[in-house]
Parts: structure tokens; C-alpha cells; sequence
């Protein structure tokens, strides 16, 4: 819970350093395998904290979006769901979360609109697409699956600083590594593991 708390906190001074923007400082990306229960955590996040569902066609999706949509009601959260306005819509999240691969297909639906981006081609897409945050991602070393090279703190400083759109850190982000982020441009911290419990 102290790592929690301390990520939270990193989160929202990095909000601030970036002029506060009418967004969630802190988000949590929900992964099948890294997050077999999203529900569980989505119940310890602090307030205002932003859940992407990425549900990866999942059979029970409707079902677990559902329910995070009541904890999120319930709790203070902010729902946003993977590149599915309809499901979006069918259970009053607020917003979509656009992966960079679809992104040339999102539509800007009512509520919040974040894209990923994995390299500067990313990032400019994401602010032609008008949306209201990027999430660049890998910063540091990570077990996703994607397979990609961290981008590195240097390099993704330098794109989060050239960005039209607020740019929210994610791969490798804990409470130890998102200690590092601040004063280098971003307006938030993601992550998978850190934010979801033991």
C-alpha cells in the first residue's frame, strides 16, 4: 500500500509540473495475464486514479467492464476501455484508450480519449487525433509482452516535451523508477504490475 501511495503522490506532481491538465494524473493498464483479477485491483486504486480495461477479446468482458464501471462509480475512478466505444457506452465508462496499432481507426466518442504511442510517429498521431492524453510506453524495462526496447528516460523525455498532448509514462513505472520522471515532461505515470496488489 506504501508503493501505492507513493506512486499516486509521483503522479500527481508530475500533474502539476505539467500545468495540471483536466486529466487523471495516474493510471492503471489492466493486462490478462499480469492482471488476472482487474476487478480486485480497481478496488485498492486510489481516488481519480484512470483504469484501462484492455479486455483483448475476452469472452466475459461485458461482464468485468460492468463491474468496474459500479467500483469506478462507487470509488472515485475513471473508466476508460480498449478501442470499444460500444462497450464503452453500454456501460457509461468515461472514455476510450486507443493501443497506437488501432489508433488509425479511433473515433472520438463522447468522454475522455487517450491513445499509446511507442515512438515519435505515435506521439504526433495521438495529438492529430486530438486526444486528450498519449501514454508512451516502454519507458524502462518491462515484462509485457510486446516485446519491445524501452525507449529509455532520455529519449522519451525528449518526445514527451515535444508533444501537443499531455504524455503519460508507462513500461516499467513503480514507485523506485517513477521517482526519476519528474521535471522531464510528463504529466502522469501508468502502470501494470505496481498498481495491481500482490
Amino acid at each position: 500500500m506504501r508503493a501505492l501511495q507513493a506512486l499516486a503522490a509521483q503522479a500527481a506532481r508530475l500533474n502539476r509540473q505539467a500545468g495540471a491538465p483536466a486529466i487523471p494524473a495516474l493510471f492503471f493498464f489492466t493486462d490478462p495475464e499480469r492482471t488476472p483479477d482487474p476487478v480486485a485491483a480497481a478496488r485498492r486504486l486510489p481516488r481519480g486514479t484512470a483504469v484501462v480495461y484492455r479486455h483483448f477479446g475476452a469472452t466475459n468482458r461485458t461482464v468485468t467492464a460492468r463491474r468496474l464501471a459500479r467500483i469506478a462509480k462507487a470509488r472515485g475512478l475513471v473508466l476508460l476501455i480498449g478501442a470499444d466505444p460500444a462497450l464503452a457506452a453500454a456501460v457509461g465508462a468515461a472514455g476510450v484508450h486507443w493501443p497506437q496499432r488501432l489508433a488509425g481507426s479511433a473515433s472520438r466518442g463522447p468522454g475522455l480519449m487517450t491513445v499509446s504511442a511507442h515512438d515519435a510517429a505515435g506521439v504526433a498521431q495521438a495529438g492529430a487525433l486530438g486526444a486528450d492524453a498519449c501514454v508512451l510506453a516502454p519507458i524502462f524495462p518491462t515484462r509485457s509482452s510486446s516485446g519491445r526496447a524501452p525507449l529509455g528516460l532520455f529519449r522519451a523525455s525528449q518526445l514527451a516535451r515535444v508533444s501537443g498532448v499531455p504524455v503519460i509514462a508507462l513500461g516499467g513505472v513503480n514507485a523506485r523508477t517513477g521517482a526519476r520522471l519528474s521535471g522531464r515532461g510528463f504529466a502522469g505515470l501508468a502502470a501494470v504490475e505496481a498498481l495491481a496488489g500482490p
